[in-house]
């Protein structure tokens, strides 16, 4: 089957999906390819920031938005044993519409912005190849169950995440910064008397990290680099048996972690490439710039990029031609601030807070964690960072 399109967005993820709503809206013709059949996918990034909340106001969405079943958190709150309770960050501090994080299953989130955009979306069609003409990519080859499509459009946006396809077909180089940790997800059932919001609970090496997802909890077990391995080899009885000794009040409820399948090993990484544009393409999110889970600020961050994106290549459509080589390369030279800066925060929490808070046994926080604890206005910094971003972006 060929397909002809003005923009062919690879990817119906956060970034994806803004930047094929954003075309739509200019009339400007867009397809969207997603591997998946649905947005249904557990341990996703579901923390919708500030920055974002205010961009689904601009866009006429932020109601319906709220109207989702979400949670919201408004600050976080970290505790070591034997050395109290600290709140590093406070979003109640920031001056903007919206104070707070909300927490919220990216597949309904997703779903929301596929009804409204004004773009064509082919689910369960994988990218295999990347065509090009003269050096030039013209679009991609897919896969479906029905057979191979092939996209023919004069820009190809790249949205396919850490693990993309087109990354690896362009053969782009990146800059890899290394990671000291992983993350092992699972869920547990809440129940009305357990804390609420997000948590941290330091203690004898380990680090584990609580969302609050009103109906469950999804849990992460922060653990050095290649660190799953080890636990997974002690069994899953030591499994459920740390975890209840580091969080007591879940302790009737690690029974149900079945087997391993219900634990997932996010091996993070970090990464930004040298170049974030070939003529006729462009990469944006997570398959320009890996980013640490630090924060929840992946998809925030991602779709800031294709704000920013849309400006340019909208201007271009608007004067009937697709973006120059100069033009995407302006994407990058706008959101590559921002990318480095939020890279750089996240490198030194994970150095400086996560590595030694499972790899030792901390008597007490790092100074930062300490002074944020003891000057109170002093959260709305991170805050800040972590929420709005060092260059938000407006529809």
């Amino acid at each position: 089957m060929l397909v002809k399109a003005d923009v062919c967005v690879v990817g119906g993820g956060p970034a994806g999906l803004v930047l094929a709503l954003l075309l739509g809206r200019r009339g400007i013709d867009t397809v969207v390819l997603e591997k998946h059949e649905t947005f249904l996918r557990d341990f996703r990034g579901d923390t919708v920031h500030p920055s974002t909340l205010q961009l689904m106001d601009e866009l006429g969405l932020g109601d319906e938005l709220a109207r989702l079943p979400h949670r919201i958190v408004r600050d976080f709150r970290i505790s070591y044993e034997g050395g109290g309770t600290f709140h590093p960050a406070d979003f109640n501090r920031l001056n903007v519409p919206h104070p707070y994080v909300m927490m919220l299953p990216q597949w309904d989130f997703l779903e929301l912005l596929a009804r409204h955009g004004d773009f064509a979306l082919y689910r369960r069609c994988e990218v295999t190849a990347v065509n090009r003409r003269d050096r030039r990519v013209v679009g991609v080859t897919a896969q479906t169950p029905q057979g191979p499509v092939e996209v023919v459009a004069p820009l190809t946006v790249a949205c396919d995440g850490r693990h993309s396809t087109v990354r690896r077909e362009l053969g782009l180089r990146s800059k890899d910064f290394g990671a000291p940790i992983d993350v092992l997800w699972f869920r547990l059932p809440r129940s009305s008397g357990d804390p609420e919001g997000l948590a941290g609970q330091v203690g004898d090496g380990q680090l584990f990290i609580g969302i609050d997802r009103g109906e469950y909890w999804q849990l992460g077990w922060v653990v050095p680099k290649g660190g799953d391995e080890r636990i997974r080899a002690a069994g899953l009885a030591e499994f459920r048996a740390a975890i209840a000794a580091s969080i007591p009040w879940l302790a009737d409820r690690v029974g149900e972690l079945h087997s391993w399948d219900d634990v997932h090993t996010l091996t993070v990484r970090m990464d930004r490439l040298y170049r974030w544009s070939v003529p006729g393409a462009l990469l944006i999110g997570d398959a320009a710039h890996a980013m640490s889970p630090v924060g929840g600020v992946g998809i925030n961050l991602a779709i800031q990029d294709a704000v920013a994106a849309a400006r340019v290549i909208g201007a271009a459509f608007d004067q009937g031609r697709p973006p120059t080589e100069r033009e995407l390369a302006a994407v990058q030279r706008r959101r590559s601030l921002p990318t480095a800066g939020t890279q750089l925060v996240q490198r030194a929490m994970q150095r400086g807070v996560l590595f030694p808070a499972v790899t030792g046994r901390p008597s007490r926080p790092p100074l930062p964690v300490r002074l944020l604890d003891r000057y109170p206005p002093l959260r709305a910094l991170p805050a800040r960072v972590l929420g709005v971003g060092i260059r938000p972006e407006h529809v």
